[in-house]
């Protein structure tokens, strides 16, 4: 008996032990993870060992050794004779005969005159375009206070003339004259229930041209 229960227990080793489909599968995948990181360490090892080219490294230090040399500029002098030898020269300009010649015009003004624009204008209208002497008889005669520093303007633009570009005062007339709006000074005074009013002292910049006749 004990024989037959040795034979019995030898066979039952002998017999392969039958494997689950679960089993075997986790084998693989576990032997393929194990493999792939193999093949990247492979692969930067590879990579590592490659020389880098050399052409490449010693390029770029010629091209830093050898910059371009910018071209030298001409000097300030010699730039500015060529540009006037490149423009033609302006044609003189001729007068013809039938031209008349040019007539001088001699001016004066009279800064912050303590008088407004508007009736220093009423007493230019009848002044302009008339001769000196004519001019100055009416500024005479005239009621306006404006009148008076009218007078004194025209004066000093005779004075002007006669010393500055040698004319003659009675051969002059008033080609133009008018008046500019100069700075108004503000005062206040006292009215009625403590209130106080504004007063608008205002001035004006007279300005007078003369010229000679047509002859």
């Amino acid at each position: 008996m004990a024989d037959e229960k040795d034979k019995q227990a030898k066979t039952g080793e002998d017999k392969p032990k039958p494997r689950s489909r679960t089993a075997a599968k986790p084998k693989e995948g576990a032997a393929k993870r194990k493999a792939a990181p193999k093949r990247k360490t492979e692969a930067k090892t590879e990579a590592k060992a490659k020389p880098a080219p050399k052409e490449k490294a010693e390029a770029k230090p010629r091209a830093k050794a050898e910059p371009k040399k910018p071209a030298a500029k001409a000097p300030a002098r010699a730039r500015g004779a060529a540009k006037q030898e490149s423009k033609p020269a302006p044609a003189a300009r001729r007068r013809s005969r039938s031209e008349p010649p040019a007539r001088p015009v001699v001016r004066a003004r009279a800064k912050y005159v303590r008088s407004s624009a508007r009736k220093a204008r009423l007493v230019m209208d009848h002044v302009r375009g008339k001769s000196v002497s004519d001019a100055r008889a009416l500024l005479r005669h005239s009621p306006r206070g404006i009148a008076r520093d009218l007078d004194r303007l025209i004066a000093s633009a005779v004075a002007n003339a006669e010393n500055n570009h040698d004319l003659v005062g009675d051969d002059l007339y008033v080609k133009e004259i008018y008046a500019d709006e100069g700075p108004t000074l503000r005062r206040f005074r006292p009215r009625a229930l403590g209130r106080a009013t504004r007063i608008r002292k205002r001035t004006s910049h007279l300005t007078v041209a003369l010229s000679t006749k047509e002859q």
